[in-house]
């Protein structure tokens, strides 16, 4: 389905698409440039619709014009053209035509891609080899799936990681979050898990818990498994480092057993995270992995959490290097820097020269979130013997056979709402289909109006969690008028009706590489209209979201694809020649499509997915114009682990 040509002068390679004779790649059109740490080359580009290389704040369709972009973990709140918690050098682009083609290259070093509005592309990397993997398609979503052959397919999650969850930084005590738990109760609004930010530690220690303010946790959390809901809690990579000896076995132990990143001295690496001084962890080395279990074995012993949340993991520093600064040399001063935020690898993060078991940091650093969320989910295995649960905050290709991800430290304004969309879709690329951004926002506090469009669009988040930081007021839908509570009980009802479709969704992802949370062009790859389109996406194949991403409006506009669409409420039905369609969106409402042809499994709404999985299901049918349909359903117990591969397992094609 393809050639390949060399050329020898000027050198590079051609790469066409045989059906339709498109060049897919010219590496000609500049001189390859391959030193140690310089790495450079160069490509023409069939068109201008390119998506992907995260993590990064911006529009799902990228600008060429002169834009860098650069992959580099870095711990900052999400802000456009900065390079983010997350490297994912991996693109997807769109032929004239409707045909689609993937690139990754696999190099974990500091990189920059420089777009070129000719249309072209420049890969720059200060280390490791260029080894590219091109994925032919044609269709979109196959591009996707073949990609996902390479990292690896996404994990089932466990039914209850798809239901609502409810965090926040500052509750300052479990009472106060027990609490919260039973105003959530009390309204009867749906919630599957409850989470703990570092208030919940003892000093920001990991592995312990505050003796006075939290000393109810442990019966909060047996609360919660009463009433089948489920715990997680926060966990950084930073071991705290100055307690006296003996005091606190973390640290005594993995500088007993060798396993913190070291300076090039051979001494641990001292940084300052939240507990003041820390040691960090070396997830490249297998030995960090027990001495992780072990860690999370004794926790979970007096506090049976079910999931973990594994923050600041770029890994972020509030130092640059360490409290020495970084040795000279080319590791921390390189011949050449890509444009970091700061200016320096070592800007909020601990010293590229910082020696791990596997190599040098220089080269491990965009792969610290991956290594960390390997050994949370071997542990959660051991531990509990189920599914595992884990949302990282840093990534890397293959993060999602490990863990979910979300966007970070965002702000409480609509243009953050609106962020969330392209970014989620991007993820959906990367292979980390559980997905979503803090609903109503991380920082700053939301009007009653933003908190509620922003609970109807997280909603359907395939990862749904509203969550906020200290000294805000709170925004969790209890302490909202009785109109905006039930307009944001509603949504998640909604939501809960639609579990076993998502589900489906996720085991499809699971199975082969499909995504979740999908944008408007990998279903209509040749309507043109769709290619820009970030405010809206589609679940699956055949339901549309169309949220509401502005004030003081009550109506939204839409772009519907050709067809006929049936609203997902009331089953009118819309006939579509693909244009954009001005829609009803009173405050109470969030406009959601079915697409013709076909049917969605859905079940009798509770409040946890657990009271919902007893509950009747019915299915609802869109009749397509031939009089056509098809769906599907996944059903297993929602938590064993490999249930698809040891066949224990109902699936049903209608």
């Amino acid at each position: 389905i393809y050639s390949l040509e060399f050329s020898w002068e000027p050198f590079g390679v051609l790469l066409r698409r045989r059906a339709t004779g498109t060049v897919l790649l010219n590496t000609t059109v500049a001189p390859l440039i391959f030193a140690d740490q310089f790495l450079q080359i160069s490509t023409s580009l069939p068109s201008r619709f390119l998506y992907g290389l995260g993590e990064h704040r911006g529009t799902l369709l990228h600008s060429l014009d002169w834009s860098t972009l650069t992959l580099w973990a870095r711990d900052v709140s999400p802000t456009e053209s900065f390079n983010l918690y997350g490297a994912h050098p991996f693109y997807l682009l769109m032929e004239e035509g409707g045909d689609a083609h993937g690139v990754f290259l696999l190099n974990s070093n500091a990189m920059e891609v420089a777009l070129q509005p000719a249309p072209g592309l420049t890969w720059r990397t200060i280390g490791g080899v260029l080894d590219f993997y091109i994925f032919l398609g044609p269709d979109p979503n196959m591009v996707i799936q073949q990609y996902h052959e390479v990292i690896g397919f996404p994990a089932m999650p466990p039914l209850w990681a798809l239901g609502f969850h409810l965090c926040r930084w500052g509750y300052g005590s479990s009472n106060e979050t027990w609490q919260t738990v039973r105003a959530m109760r009390n309204y009867q609004i749906p919630q599957d898990a409850q989470w703990n930010d570092i208030d919940y530690m003892d000093g920001y220690r990991d592995f312990t818990f505050d003796p006075q303010k939290f000393a109810s946790l442990p019966s909060l959390v047996e609360d919660l498994h009463k009433h089948g809901q489920h715990y997680v809690m926060i966990l950084d990579p930073g071991i705290s480092s100055t307690n006296p000896h003996g005091s606190y076995w973390p640290f005594d132990e993995g500088l007993r057993r060798g396993l913190f990143l070291n300076t090039t001295q051979g001494q641990p690496l001292i940084g300052q995270v939240w507990p003041g001084f820390t040691a960090f962890a070396d997830f490249s080395n297998p030995d960090t992995h027990q001495w992780w279990l072990e860690n999370l074995q004794r926790f979970h012993a007096h506090v049976p959490f079910d999931g973990l949340w594994i923050d600041m993991n770029e890994p972020s520093n509030f130092m640059d290097g360490s409290e020495d600064g970084c040795p000279p040399g080319e590791l921390d001063s390189p011949p050449y820097t890509p444009a970091v935020l700061g200016d320096s690898l070592s800007a909020k993060t601990v010293c590229a020269s910082a020696k791990q078991k596997a190599s040098v940091h220089y080269n491990l650093h965009n792969l610290y979130g991956l290594m960390e969320g390997k050994a949370t989910a071997r542990a959660l295995i051991q531990i509990r013997g189920k599914r595992p649960f884990v949302i990282s905050r840093s990534t890397f290709p293959s993060q999602g056979r490990y863990s979910g991800h979300w966007l970070g430290d965002n702000r409480s304004q609509w243009k953050d709402m609106y962020y969330s969309i392209p970014g989620l879709l991007s993820f959906s690329l990367f292979g980390i289909p559980l997905v979503g951004a803090d609903i109503c926002g991380f920082s700053g506090s939301p009007s009653e109006e933003l908190c509620t469009r922003w609970m109807q669009l997280g909603a359907f988040y395939p990862f749904t969690r509203n969550h906020n930081s200290q000294n805000e007021k709170a925004q969790d839908p209890t302490v909202f008028s009785p109109a905006a509570r039930t307009a944001m009980r509603d949504v998640l009802l909604t939501r809960y009706s639609l579990l076993p479709f998502l589900y489906t969704l996720f085991h499809r992802a699971h199975l082969q590489g499909d995504t979740v949370a999908r944008p408007l062009f990998f279903e209509f790859p040749r309507d043109v209209a769709t290619l820009g389109v970030d405010r809206q996406f589609l679940w699956g194949r055949s339901l549309l979201v169309t949220p509401v991403l502005e004030p003081g409006v009550d109506s939204v506009t839409g772009y519907v694809p050709r067809g006929v669409w049936y609203d997902f409420y009331t089953g009118s039905s819309v006939n579509s020649s693909g244009e954009m369609l001005k829609m009803s969106a009173p405050l109470e409402h969030l406009n959601l499509h079915v697409r013709e042809g076909s049917i969605l499994p859905t079940q009798k709404p509770g409040t946890t997915s657990e009271a919902t999985r007893r509950n009747p299901l019915r299915l609802i049918v869109a009749l397509s114009s031939s009089a056509t349909t098809w769906g599907d359903l996944f059903w297993d117990d929602g938590e064993s682990l490999d249930t698809f591969e040891r066949g224990s397992y109902s699936y049903l094609v209608f």
